[in-house]
C-alpha cells in the first residue's frame, strides 16, 4: 500500500528552453532560467511570453528562477536585453515575490548581477527579488510569510 501523500507539483509548460512547475499549496511557480545563446534569443522572448500568460492564468504570486545550470555565450547587452524583457513583463503581473539561484560560474553570475543591477536602476521593481546561494533558501524565503 502507497503512503506517500500525492505529488503537488504540476509541469504547466515544459519545452526545449524553459520547464515550468508549478505547486498550487505554496504558489511557487518554478523555471530553469534558459540557456542564453545568440540562435535561440527570439525563441526565449516566446518561451517568456508563455511564462507571463502563465504566471496571469494561475495568478502566481511567487516565482523561483533556477540559474544554477544556466549558459550564458552572449554578450552582456543581448543578455540584459533578455532579463528586462522578463523583469518588465512580470511588473505587469501579481507576482509578488522573486527568488534567483544563483550559478555557480562566475561568469554567467557577474553578467546576471550587471542585468540585474541595470533594471533595478532603470525601473522601480514592484515585487521583492533577492538572491540566493540554494534552492532550499530560496523555497524558504518564499514561503515565509509577506
Amino acid at each position: 500500500m502507497e503512503t506517500n501523500l500525492p505529488r503537488t507539483q504540476m509541469v504547466l509548460f515544459d519545452n526545449s528552453i524553459i520547464r515550468l512547475d508549478y505547486n498550487p499549496a505554496t504558489d511557487i511557480l518554478e523555471v530553469e532560467y534558459p540557456d542564453l545563446h545568440d540562435y535561440l534569443l527570439s525563441e526565449i522572448k516566446r518561451s517568456i511570453d508563455t511564462l507571463l500568460d502563465t504566471v496571469r492564468s494561475y495568478y502566481v504570486k511567487r516565482l523561483l528562477l533556477d540559474s544554477t545550470r544556466t549558459i550564458i555565450s552572449v554578450g552582456d547587452e543581448e543578455s540584459r536585453e533578455i532579463a528586462t524583457y522578463l523583469a518588465a513583463g512580470l511588473a505587469r503581473t501579481r507576482v509578488q515575490k522573486v527568488a534567483r539561484v544563483q550559478s555557480p560560474s562566475t561568469t554567467v553570475e557577474t553578467t546576471a548581477q550587471h542585468s540585474i543591477r541595470h533594471i533595478q536602476e532603470a525601473q522601480a521593481l514592484p515585487f521583492q527579488l533577492q538572491n540566493f546561494s540554494s534552492k532550499t533558501l530560496a523555497m524558504e524565503w518564499l514561503a515565509s510569510n509577506f
